[in-house]
């Protein structure tokens, strides 16, 4: 299972290595800019490579705590958060200005549910009483309070009611949702190292 977790580890790593390189490569202003245009840039190769080590990363921190017993709600959330991920960076999003198409329903869509299902499986974590439990529940509620912030500028287009990016800075507020996310992603592994998920899991949540 150790073996497991520091691969995932290195996944999140080499994928947070290859965003902030593809954030320092873009000439884009990050608190305006959402992170899906950024595969139109020289270096936009970067988020799909990126997305694709997340999707590792969360698949093998699941399997580690589906080995040590481990909710299997929460083993199933953290998957679907790793196959929205590969989703995302498989079906990039449509330039700007240019009608939805099916690669871009697919990005908003699979966005959609990775940005929704990391704080859930961070709040069952929490009320199972792991390790980190605080901290876990704290990020989660974030990402979801962020994860309004990104939804309502659609919400709102949606009834007429113009918004400009400078009313709601999309950007920092989807960035916002990802660090938190990646926060308990990464908190997830942590509680397991040498400890056993297994005593310290709800019977209500298994």
């Amino acid at each position: 299972m150790k073996a497991l977790l520091v691969s995932g580890f290195a996944a999140i790593g080499a994928g947070s290595g290859a965003m902030l390189t593809l954030h320092a490569e873009s000439d884009l202003d990050p608190f305006h800019s959402v992170i899906s245009e950024y595969v139109w840039q020289s270096a936009g190769w970067l988020l799909p490579a990126s997305l694709t080590l997340f999707a590792v990363g969360a698949t093998l921190i699941a399997e580690a705590m589906r080995r040590a017993g481990m909710s299997r709600w929460i083993v199933a959330l953290l998957l679907a958060w790793g196959a929205s991920m590969f989703l995302i960076g498989a079906f990039p999003t449509d330039r700007p200005g240019v009608p939805l198409s099916l690669s871009g329903g697919i990005h908003r869509y699979a966005a959609f549910a990775a940005f929704l299902v990391m704080p859930l499986a961070g709040l069952l974590l929490a009320n199972a009483k792991i390790r980190y439990a605080p901290a876990m529940r704290v990020l989660s509620a974030i990402a979801l309070g962020a994860l309004l912030l990104v939804v309502i500028p659609y919400v709102v287009r949606m009834f007429g009611i113009p918004l400009t990016n400078d009313d709601i800075p999309a950007g920092l507020t989807q960035r916002l949702v990802v660090v938190t996310e990646l926060g308990v992603l990464a908190l997830a592994g942590m509680s397991m190292l040498g400890h056993s998920v297994r005593r310290g899991v709800s019977p209500a949540l298994a």
